[in-house]
């Protein structure tokens, strides 16, 4: 099962649509597995920052990000989004898998270059909680720049960046 993320609670099918970012790339339907669904626990145009622990993680990155937390899953938000959180209401449309292919293994993304029906749409609501419950670390920050700066400065392969062009200018 895959899922796609909205704040839109009737969509009926789902038509393959261009990114705004990525002109030069096919017109897709976006989905993302279970395991990461919990990076679109936000509401859409939510600036955050992603950063995952594994086995791989080299000394200096647990250092740099890791530092004091046994979290795996930390995600960063500027806080003037925390009232926006809570309040937020979003919807999981549900998918079959079969019509999609695995775009980014890393981030769990999938697309399909064909118009997708949800089997079904599931209303998230208290996302800070599930959040909480998925074991994700949730912290807030005034600004995401000097996190985002320090990241792009290093060599550490294991973040995700969200919605950047929404976070507050220094």
């Amino acid at each position: 099962m895959l899922f796609h993320f909205s704040e839109e609670d009737s969509i009926k099918i789902f038509v393959p649509k261009e990114k705004q970012n990525r002109p030069d790339f096919p017109a897709v339907v976006w989905a993302i597995d279970e395991e990461n669904e919990f990076t679109y626990y936000f509401p859409r145009n939510c600036p955050r920052i992603v950063c995952r622990r594994d086995e791989a993680t080299a000394d200096q990155h647990l250092q740099l990000f890791f530092n004091n937390t046994i979290a795996d899953i930390i995600v960063t938000v500027e806080s003037d989004w925390y009232t926006r959180i809570s309040k937020q209401t979003i919807f999981r449309y549900c998918f079959d898998d079969e019509c999609f292919e695995l775009f980014d293994k890393t981030a769990g993304y999938y697309i399909s270059r064909q118009v997708v029906k949800p089997k079904l749409v599931d209303t998230y609501g208290n996302l800070l909680e599930r959040l909480i419950q998925k074991g994700v670390e949730l912290r807030f920050t005034t600004n995401l720049y000097p996190l985002r700066e320090a990241i792009l400065a290093s060599d550490f392969k294991g973040f995700g960046i969200h919605r950047f062009n929404n976070a507050k200018r220094l």
